[in-house]
């Protein structure tokens, strides 16, 4: 067998592949990215018995990074060309033009750093920093994979890319840490507030040159408040941001509460980003790809309870652990999860989303668990928009780090967020009460009116149907990843 960049597969997806055909690929391979790595990840799909596709040969070339990049890709805009040609991609063209500004912003960045050259340099004014890229459209149309594509080109150890979540978490701590570490200072004309902020962009600014955000986006009035003041300091620090979004910029923290302070935010953002849409019309995450097989049920159906119980059972058998409880120590608290075993928790809507949970503990989860149960997921109207909301939070975090999923639910995926139901005695009444709001203005406000989360939905439908195909389910498995290092 010989390797043809012009074929879109070397297999069909019903056919496996050969073991005279593995040694023809990896002699491909050898010659083609010279990753040992790849070799392993595919040696290890074949002898697992799944079918291996050219799309599952360059996505396990692109898993292992830095073996692409050394095979001679000169940027992200090269790399997407590698990738069509391979067969792994269909060429977008609004995919390329935001790759073009991406690329272009890879060539500025090569040496460039914001740290003063010597102590000299520091008494001169400072090189003026490159303009990021804010990037945003519909879900599923690529905007992570482009980003992540240029990250992986940009040659500097001191870049960082997280998700938005994650790091606005790691901003709160750092403020807390700061405020506990001043002294006591006493009542009086004299005492002056500690304002954290600046110091907090400064230690942020002297780890990273480069920070990349996946999913930008802003519903908390804590950040909203203090992200003016926080960017304004990283961008003058020279930090340059790379950020996908689902929200143009003038949309973020839409209808919010107190917006008329978080405004100012969009044009510091404005100014040291160019915008840049990507809005192809396709939700490639939705598009017919091998299935995993089923992985989402419906409470109505026979015997759905005792399928998931035999694949929890099935999947715990590999572990070296036996089930029991867990307890996660998330900040000094304890959250405990009633079914676990090994790297998979078998969990309900009820523990997960009805208890006060945030993205902190959704976070550990990920980081502990590589697969998640999700059992009993309710239909979601505007009286549950809170529990919705942490669904949303869960689901953005399990998918930033691969996590694959199982579900129970009540509706179909598509049905579960139900935005126009009665809520005329949910409990946000007690407190537009409590704000002194009037309730016909009130209702404008996306904390009550559920705008927020049904925009952020169909983010989440978008992923989980992702989480759903072959490509994510093999991705997700860390057993793999663990033994290919």
């Amino acid at each position: 067998m010989t390797f043809d960049t012009k074929m879109s597969a070397y297999v069909p997806l019903s056919v496996k592949m050969s073991p005279s055909a593995l040694v023809g690929i990896k002699s491909v391979f050898r010659e083609q990215f010279f990753s040992r790595k790849v070799l392993k990840r595919l040696t290890e799909l074949y002898r697992r018995g799944y079918p291996v596709t050219a799309g599952q040969a360059a996505a396990a070339a692109v898993e292992v990074g830095s073996g692409v990049t050394a095979a001679g890709f000169s940027g992200p805009l090269d790399h997407y060309g590698g990738l069509i040609r391979a067969g792994s991609l269909r060429d977008d063209e609004r995919q390329r033009a935001v790759l073009q500004k991406l690329d272009e912003l890879h060539k500025t960045l090569r040496g460039y750093t914001n740290r003063p050259a010597s102590i000299l340099s520091r008494f001169f004014s400072k090189p003026k920093p490159p303009k990021g890229c804010y990037i945003y459209g519909d879900v599923g149309t690529g905007k992570t994979m482009v980003m992540d594509m240029f990250y992986s080109h940009v040659e500097t150890e001191r870049k960082k890319r997280v998700h938005f979540h994650g790091f606005m978490l790691d901003v709160h701590k750092r403020i807390h840490r700061l405020k506990q570490s001043m002294p006591k200072r006493k009542a009086g004309k004299m005492a002056k507030s500690y304002d954290p902020i600046a110091p907090v962009a400064e230690e942020i600014s002297e780890e990273a040159c480069l920070l990349c955000f996946d999913e930008f986006q802003v519903t908390d009035i804590a950040d909203a408040m203090i992200l003016k003041q926080l960017f304004e300091n990283l961008f003058l620090n020279g930090v340059v941001v790379v950020a996908t979004s689902n929200r143009p910029p003038e949309d973020l923290y839409k209808n919010g509460l107190q917006r008329v302070n978080f405004v100012p935010f969009i044009a510091v953002l404005q100014k040291y980003c160019q915008t840049l849409r990507l809005d192809s019309g396709i939700d490639y995450r939705k598009r017919n790809r091998p299935s995993a097989g089923k992985l989402y049920f419906l409470s109505g159906e026979a015997d759905a309870e005792a399928t998931l119980d035999k694949m929890f059972d099935e999947l715990a058998f590999k572990q070296n652990d036996i089930t029991r409880p867990r307890v996660l120590n998330v900040h000094n608290r304890k959250v405990r999860l009633n079914k676990a075993c090994g790297t998979i928790a078998d969990c309900t809507f009820e523990e997960l989303c009805d208890r006060p949970l945030g993205a902190s503990d959704y976070l550990e989860i990920s980081r502990l668990f590589d697969t998640v149960f999700i059992r009993h997921i309710p239909l979601l109207t505007l009286n549950k928009k809170t529990q919705a909301r942490r669904l949303i939070t869960l689901v953005d975090a399990l998918y930033d780090h691969k996590v694959r999923v199982v579900i129970l639910a009540e509706r179909p995926l598509e049905d579960i967020f139900v935005h126009d139901a009665d809520h005329s005695h949910d409990e946000s009444h007690v407190l537009m009460d409590d704000l002194g709001l009037k309730r016909d203005e009130a209702r404008s406000l996306s904390i009550f009116s559920g705008e927020e989360e049904k925009f952020a939905f169909q983010r989440t439908v978008s992923r989980l149907t992702e989480m759903q195909t072959e490509d994510y389910w093999l991705d997700g498995d860390r057993s793999l990843k663990t033994s290919g290092k």
